[in-house]
């Protein structure tokens, strides 16, 4: 499993404003749609229900907000970079401004995890957050985000 396989192209945007938290949640479910022909409220909704288990911001600025969708038959991801970082109540109470949002079908199971995994270890790399932060092209970010190699967990 890599990245290029769970992020196409049109599922990244740079946004230049610093939305609510569930004015966000909102663009990551029209880029869903946009992306992948899902409707928006239906991922926004997993979203928000996801999220009211415990905050997903995971610390230096980011957030992997994630849902287990019926109707799926695959793992997807959107992305988004924030321009100015959003307050998303994360564990390090630190605002966030590079967002991942994977989506599952309800019963993947360990794939699910194993996809969050994925991007959770590619997030932390601090090369690849440089990287991005860097850059304000849709087309690099995604570039940079499936060109990324993280190394596998030792089993």
């Amino acid at each position: 499993m890599d990245l290029s396989k769970l992020l196409v192209p049109e599922a990244v945007k740079v946004f230049g404003q610093s939305p609510a938290k569930k004015r966000l949640f909102q663009e990551l479910g029209e880029l869903a749609s946009q992306a992948y022909g899902l409707s928006s409220a239906y991922v926004f909704d997993g979203l928000q229900e996801r999220e009211s288990l415990g905050p997903t911001g995971v610390g230096n600025g980011i957030a992997l907000p994630h849902a287990r969708l019926e109707g799926i038959d695959r793992i997807f991801g959107v992305f988004i970079r924030l321009e100015r970082p959003l307050d998303y109540e994360s564990v390090d109470r630190q605002p966030v401004d590079l967002i991942f949002g994977l989506f599952a079908p309800k019963d993947s199971g360990v794939d699910h995890l194993k996809a969050l995994a994925l991007v959770s270890r590619t997030m932390r790399d601090a090369n690849v957050c440089a990287k991005l932060r860097a850059n304000a092209d849709a087309g690099k970010l995604h570039a940079i985000l499936t060109e990324a190699r993280t190394p596998q967990a030792v089993a």
